[in-house]
């Protein structure tokens, strides 16, 4: 693949949550390119070890891997696999995250009339619902951060990057358990950073715009593939005018995992939004 530009992560070993999945599989290929043996964590093995065979058919070096973000078994038991493998963990990408429709109201504000529609609102959203989007989201972070970050403890050149969100800024309406995640998110970042910041881990984040992927297809496009509502307000906010593509977050997490270009960079969030968090929409 093309890089905006190169890093040396030769005999690294990146470890990437949520790598079966269209963005994180993507990040997992550009850390390849840079030398990275990569370890392509997913629920879903099989589509982790499909987009860990497309890596190694253009040279790189990498293995899908199974676990459930949500387990700390799974985790640990993929910790093993990993280090028989590749060895110790050098950089970890938490991109397991999502959303639910379970957790998803069908109305942007509570009206005086709601009760006679046949709508979701937010009194209706499903307690398990919710806590599975949180929980994917902020507890699908810290427990991949406890399994693999104790072997990065005293080593040099060692991070972790964190997928967070445009909505750990402002929330969007609708989505309450998965903008509440990603602040939450944002914040453990922060914390983390802190935390860890006397046994040399630098932890950072990345916070995408809107990019239209199978997540939120279906927010953002009606059945007929036309743009919904929702899609004319957020590219309305967005001053660049476009949707995101993958490519755009290649950039940053390149600049974040190199130890050389960033070692004094800890504890941010790269919004990567094409401007949306700086439109006031005057």
């Amino acid at each position: 693949m093309k890089l905006p530009f190169n890093i040396d992560l030769k005999d690294k070993v990146v470890v990437v949550t949520g790598a079966g999945g269209v963005i994180c599989s993507h990040l997992a290929k550009a850390i390849a390119a840079c030398g990275a043996k990569v370890a392509l964590l997913d629920l879903n093995q099989a589509a982790a070890q499909a987009r860990a065979d497309e890596i190694v058919a253009e040279g790189g070096i990498a293995k899908g891997f199974e676990a459930n973000v949500l387990v700390k078994e799974s985790l640990e038991a993929c910790h093993a696999a990993v280090l028989a493998e590749y060895g110790k963990c050098d950089i970890l990408i938490n991109g397991a995250g999502g959303n639910n429709p379970r957790a998803t109201t069908d109305n942007e504000y509570a009206e005086l009339d709601d009760a006679s529609k046949e709508i979701k609102t937010f009194f209706d959203l499903d307690q398990k619902g919710v806590e599975f989007v949180f929980n994917l989201n902020f507890i699908g972070t810290l427990l991949p951060t406890q399994v693999f970050a104790g072997d990065m403890i005293g080593r040099e050149g060692c991070s972790i990057l964190n997928i967070s969100s445009m909505n750990a800024y402002t929330p969007l309406t609708k989505i309450p358990a998965y903008s509440g995640a990603k602040a939450a998110v944002s914040n453990f970042t922060q914390w983390l950073a802190v935390h860890f910041s006397h046994i040399g881990i630098r932890v950072n984040a990345i916070a995408p715009g809107f990019f239209s992927t199978i997540q939120n297809e279906k927010l953002l496009w009606n059945p007929d593939g036309t743009p919904t509502a929702r899609t004319g307000k957020i590219l309305a906010a967005t001053p660049m005018g476009r949707f995101g593509v993958v490519d755009d977050l290649v950039g940053a997490t390149l600049f974040l995992c190199s130890h050389e270009a960033a070692s004094f960079v800890t504890g941010v969030c790269i919004p990567i939004d094409g401007g949306f968090s700086s439109y006031a929409g005057v």
